[in-house]
């Protein structure tokens, strides 16, 4: 049984997946498999799997009909029989170093998760080359090449995940800002296996971290916290959320927002119900509902309000914890009671 298994859902990215491969196949790191699910991918990227899986068994190919990025992360799950789960997308890479160190400091702490970060300078470095017009392809990040001494890495462990897992972006205390999970990007975590197996994604939505995320927190996982640059963040240009239409990703965000709050109704503490709408479900209200300004059409509007209706009526809208969130709750409720009266 392989330590790791890295699940890389594949669709159009044969411009990136070599590199993404490569930093797979480098890793200090030998134990682990490479569950590669062509979601229906029309182009070349098959071809470049099968390459790298004729010379490393270590490369496993599924193929599937396209179903989108949370159906092949699914269907990466179903075929994973590693110890832990590392996610990665297969327009970005990973540090030579990633799997040793999470796998080891999991294994040295007893954590459920090891999170660390992306690295923060290449991602812009590289947006200011797009839109100067430069080369963005053989951009090599500074840190890809730096040596990390696992006897030396900085950590937290902490068996409260709520206490520093967060969307929040202001008034965190200094003490904590350094240990702070920010954001629900699954790549930047290695997990255990046996949590996170049975949490499935929602097939067909954009911005499915946050609602699989918000699962995963419930069931109190141990962390090891390391704040390490260890993943590398590739925008894809033609992407999937660059490219998507605001209403579908407004309609995501509603849909993971009423799942998640279901979730938590049924499940949570209520210091598990307060941390989660104080650091997370707030914040993806905000997000759902800035949408509104960019929606082209009485019709589309008219679907936004169908929407957010219906995470009112669901209870999803009541207890804004801060005063901006009352506010937002009102313009919602306001934007609701005028699409009624037309």
């Amino acid at each position: 049984m392989p330590a790791i298994s890295v699940i890389i859902p594949i669709y159009n990215v044969e411009k990136f997946l070599r590199k993404c491969l490569e930093s797979v196949q480098k890793q200090t790191f030998q134990n682990w498999e490479a569950i590669c699910v062509n979601d229906g991918s029309p182009d070349n990227s098959v071809e470049i799997v099968k390459e790298f899986a004729q010379k490393d068994k270590r490369f496993k190919l599924v193929t599937k009909e396209n179903g989108g990025l949370s159906d092949a992360r699914n269907v990466g799950m179903q075929h994973a029989t590693g110890e832990y789960v590392l996610y990665l997308d297969s327009d970005d890479f990973i540090h030579p170093q990633t799997m040793a160190i999470t796998y080891n400091l999991a294994k040295r702490d007893g954590t459920d998760i090891v999170a660390f970060t992306y690295d923060r300078i290449y991602r812009p470095q590289l947006m200011v080359r797009h839109f100067l017009k430069m080369d963005t392809d053989n951009v090599i990040p500074k840190r890809i090449n730096k040596k990390y001494n696992l006897d030396k890495i900085p950590t937290l462990i902490t068996d409260d995940i709520y206490a520093f897992a967060t969307e929040r972006m202001v008034n965190v205390p200094r003490n904590k800002k350094k240990w702070m999970i920010k954001h629900c990007q699954v790549w930047k975590n290695l997990y255990k296996k046996s949590l996170i197996e049975d949490i499935p994604y929602i097939k067909g939505i954009l911005f499915e971290d946050f609602p699989w995320w918000s699962m995963v927190m419930l069931r109190n996982p141990r962390v090891t916290i390391a704040n390490l640059p260890l993943y590398f963040y590739v925008p894809n240009f033609g992407g999937i959320v660059l490219s998507a239409k605001q209403l579908k990703i407004m309609k995501s965000l509603c849909v993971g927002l009423d799942c998640a709050y279901k979730a938590y109704q049924e499940q949570a503490t209520p210091y598990q119900m307060k941390m989660w709408s104080e650091n997370f479900q707030w914040y993806f209200i905000e997000k759902a509902f800035s949408k509104i300004k960019y929606l082209d059409g009485d019709d589309e509007v008219a679907v936004a309000c169908q929407c957010f209706r219906e995470l009112e009526r669901n209870g999803v809208l009541d207890r804004p914890p801060y005063k901006w969130a009352a506010k937002l709750r009102n313009d919602i409720c306001c934007l609701i009671k005028q699409c009624r009266c037309e």
